[in-house]
This record gives C-alpha cells, structure tokens and sequence, in this order.
C-alpha cells in the first residue's frame, strides 16, 4: 500500500482504452482524505461498486448483492484494482465492448474513519474495521480477506456490526436511486448527463451532455429579453 498512486493505477489503466471509455484515467494523487463511494454498476452484471479513499487511490471491492445494515448478512466482496480519485464522482456511461461496459450510478457516498491506526497495514493483515457515514450506509463496517476465487482475485466479507445503525432485511435493492441525481441507473442509461474524457487533466475531465431542466423562473426571464441582451440556461450562454 505504500507505493505511489500512478503504480497502483497501472492494473487499472491497462484494463481501459481512455480514447473510448468516459471513465477517468487518473493521474497525480488528490488530496489526502477519507472519503468513500458505492458505485451501482451494470455491466455484464450488476454489482455495487464499493471504494474507500486510501493512500491517493480508491481501493475498491466488487459487491454482488451490494452492502447492507443487517448485521446477519456476509456479502461477498471481490478484491478489484484500485481506481483514481476523480472516479468518486463518475456517473454515466462505459461504452459497450470496454472493460466494465454499462451504466453507473453514483449509489451513495460520505466518509469513512479506519478504526485501525494503520488502515493500510489492516488491509494487508486481512481484517480492516472502520465506520461510514454516508447518505445510505452509516455505522461500523469490517472487511475480511477470505481467500482467492476461480478468477484469482481476492475475495472478502463485508459485514455491518450490531449497532445503532443495524437494520436487520435493509437491501440496498430497495434504495435505487442516486445519492449525486436522484436518478437510477435505467434513466442515466437513456440520458447521460455528463462524459468524462480520461486524456484530459481531471479539473477539465468532465463534460456536460444534454439539456438539464429549465425551471419557469428562467423561461420566463428568457422570454422577457426578447432579442436583446445575454442570458445563461442550463449552462449555456448566449453569443
């Protein structure tokens, strides 16, 4: 876990044609944080896309059945590469015939706190305790390394302790939309509203697609301008 970003990014980047997919390629370390995301992915089949901010990268874990509060529950977590930081926001569109082709929403998203001192060493010793506090998931978490599966990758266990938070039947099925649009992943397939282009810097990765909604105030101040003068909608601008 100790070396640099752009090294752990390297699995990641090969697995990506960035001419093709909108997905960030990642590059300079961001901020030191701990922020985390769950990613709604449907590419050849769904999964929650679980990511924790560590050490420059977001260290990341297949969900099938995606997290949930009930303490009774073991969701199986596969061990995937570790994604750049810019991808914490990613919501819209792979392309067909890229790795991981689908549709992405950003599920949920928040902080976490380690309870570990040394998450990172945690990771590597296989047991890795910490607490989340995000719009969905809240409370103490723990990932456990349980082997490696038919596809050689790690498998873990994500489970949520008994606390204060545990919702003994909570399906995150059953919580479909996005945190970041309020959109579920059918509407972002049909109308993306963004496009992230991997061979741009990050700060200008990000592409808008598409009209937002126009509220009536705004329809009504664009009548009122007639032909003259500027005006903005949606992000747009006049000449």
């Amino acid at each position: 876990m100790a070396d640099a970003p752009g090294r752990k990014l390297r699995r990641y980047q090969e697995m990506r044609d960035f001419a093709r997919t909108a997905e960030p390629a990642g590059g300079a370390a961001g901020p030191a944080g701990h922020r985390f995301v769950v990613q709604r992915h449907r590419a050849r089949r769904l999964h929650y896309d679980f990511r924790l901010e560590l050490d420059g990268v977001l260290v990341s874990w297949a969900v099938p059945k995606g997290p949930t509060l009930d303490p009774k529950a073991r969701r199986l977590a596969v061990h995937v590469e570790d994604h750049p930081i810019e991808y914490a926001d990613f919501e819209g569109v792979i392309p067909s015939g890229e790795y991981g082709g689908g549709d992405v929403i950003v599920w949920d998203r928040g902080v976490w706190r380690p309870v570990d001192a040394d998450p990172a060493a945690a990771l590597e010793d296989g047991t890795l305790h910490f607490d989340l506090d995000g719009e969905k998931l809240a409370g103490r978490f723990v990932l456990v390394r349980t082997g490696r599966g038919s596809s050689d990758k790690e498998q873990w266990f994500l489970l949520h302790k008994q606390d204060e938070h545990a919702h003994t039947g909570w399906d995150a099925e059953d919580h479909p939309r996005s945190v970041k649009s309020g959109r579920t992943n059918d509407e972002v397939a049909a109308s993306p509203t963004a496009l992230w282009h991997g061979d741009r810097p990050a700060a200008e990765a990000e592409e808008p697609v598409g009209w937002e909604p126009v509220s009536e105030d705004e329809l009504a101040a664009l009548d009122a301008l007639g032909a003259k003068g500027k005006w903005s909608v949606a992000g747009r601008s006049s000449p």
